[in-house]
């Protein structure tokens, strides 16, 4: 009860209200000692108005007098002239003097605060204005315990009746804030709680619905949240179907491909020169389709390999790259050049270095193809003494803003309709196996270039 938020906002009005009722009871108290002053000047006055009426009193007359308006005796200052109206023994000297007529608020305070802590009965002097202005001044002298006494049993019940405000007001406030803020907040956590056990379910889904601004912007971004994360979810379900079934058809797939393999042996006993010529390479391209099917497994299986890092000449796998391309063309709109020195040796995998340049070339050949027109793929690389650096650039149309948002998400990058991003994506993960990276430098109408860094000793640049 006292850890929740309704418990301790009941706490905290509680004491706040019984604060501010303090402030408010010290000038209450010094308000409560001026009237009482006040109301004992004017019984005097209406007292000396008897003496003023007839001139000879009986002693006994006067003593209650005297004992009624609470006072020993009485002063009154008229026409310039200051009568002994009333009198009798003081029993004490007086201790002090308070002048009503022109005394501040800070005054009437300070003398309160201390009559309320000063103990014992002392005798006093009080002088005012005579009320309905009958006389110039009146003096009157009188003891302290009444009027402490009374003092003390005024901020008593001032006290009490605060305390039972402050509890009321703190109960109203607590049944506010459990109606406005923690049942609205309750709902939420609810949603909450449904949505992290059924993430999937759509009915988990809140909808805004509570009538404060605060919380109705933290139910809509919470429904965005929840909107997004769904999603997500099912994108990412969609996948591992998608991966399930792609591993699948790649067991099928590598096995009919070794089969075909077996084929391509007798295809090499061909006397047909075409024919001789282009068998290694149809060999080649069936062993990469077989170990793609072989990674496309491992993969489906969270395993996929790191790279089997030997030293490789770059131009031979370039070369056999691009006449790969070139026959898969089949025509001459586009021109594949190798820029890549003979002698540049680089440590890393063969096969994945070839998968890498395969996916950034076959894009930037089918960039050029898509618009139409003629054009250059060239493919270059170098060395510093930091890293080896593969580029691949083009003169075709540039990158779409769309697919440079995303560029390296697999199935949200494509750069061509119909395209489905893997190739980019694929590269990226095969160059981070190196402990490198795959970067656009530029892309516009001029064309496009990626950069390939295969960073050498420990992989750190």
């Amino acid at each position: 009860m006292l850890n929740s938020l309704s418990g301790r906002f009941l706490i905290l009005t509680t004491v706040f209200v019984m604060l501010a009722e303090i402030l408010i009871f010290v000038p209450s108290i010094a308000r409560f000692r001026e009237d009482y002053l006040l109301a004992r000047l004017e019984r005097a006055q209406i007292a000396s108005l008897v003496l003023l009426a007839d001139d000879m009193l009986e002693v006994e007359l006067e003593a209650e007098l005297l004992e009624n308006a609470g006072v020993f005796n009485v002063v009154l200052r008229r026409d310039a002239v200051r009568q002994l109206m009333l009198s009798s023994p003081i029993p004490q000297p007086i201790e002090s003097t308070y002048d009503l007529r022109m005394a501040s608020a800070f005054v009437l305070i300070g003398d309160a605060m201390r009559r309320l802590v000063t103990p014992g009965n002392q005798i006093i002097r009080v002088i005012g204005e005579p009320v309905r202005e009958a006389g110039l001044l009146i003096e009157i002298t009188m003891e302290t315990a009444p009027l402490r006494m009374a003092m003390i049993d005024y901020g008593v019940r001032i006290l009490l009746l605060s305390a039972v405000i402050s509890i009321f007001t703190a109960l109203l406030l607590f049944a506010a804030v459990r109606a406005f803020l923690v049942k609205p907040i309750k709902v939420v956590v609810g949603y909450m709680q449904r949505y992290a056990a059924a993430p999937e379910d759509a009915r988990s889904i809140i909808t805004p619905s509570a009538g404060v601004t605060e919380l109705r912007e933290a139910e809509e971004a919470l429904m965005q949240l929840q909107t997004e994360l769904t999603h997500a979810l099912k994108q990412k379900q969609r996948l591992a179907q998608l991966g399930e079934a792609v591993a699948k058809i790649s067991h099928d797939l590598r096995n009919i491909l070794t089969s075909a393999q077996l084929f391509t042996d007798r295809i090499e006993m061909s006397e047909d020169p075409l024919v001789r010529r282009l068998a290694p390479k149809l060999v080649n391209s069936m062993t990469r389709a077989i170990s793609l099917c072989e990674s496309t497994l491992a993969f489906g299986r969270a395993e996929e390999p790191a790279p089997t890092l030997t030293m490789m000449t770059l131009s031979e796998v370039i070369e056999d790259l691009i006449e790969a391309e070139r026959i898969a063309v089949g025509d001459d709109r586009v021109e594949f050049v190798s820029d890549v020195p003979a002698e540049l040796v680089l440590r890393a995998d063969p096969e994945q270095i070839y998968r890498i340049v395969m996916n950034l070339v076959r894009n930037a050949r089918q960039a050029i193809a898509a618009a139409g027109r003629e054009g250059v793929v060239t493919i270059s690389a170098f060395e510093d003494p930091e890293a080896w650096w593969i580029s691949v650039s083009d003169t075709g149309p540039g990158l779409p803003k769309r697919a440079q948002d995303n560029l390296f998400t697999a199935f949200q990058g494509g750069t061509r309709k119909g395209g489905t991003g893997l190739g980019l994506a694929i590269a990226a993960e095969l160059a981070q196996g190196h402990g490198g990276s795959v970067s656009l430098r530029e892309t516009g109408a001029e064309g496009t270039i990626f950069d390939v860094c295969l960073p050498k000793g420990d992989g750190t640049l």
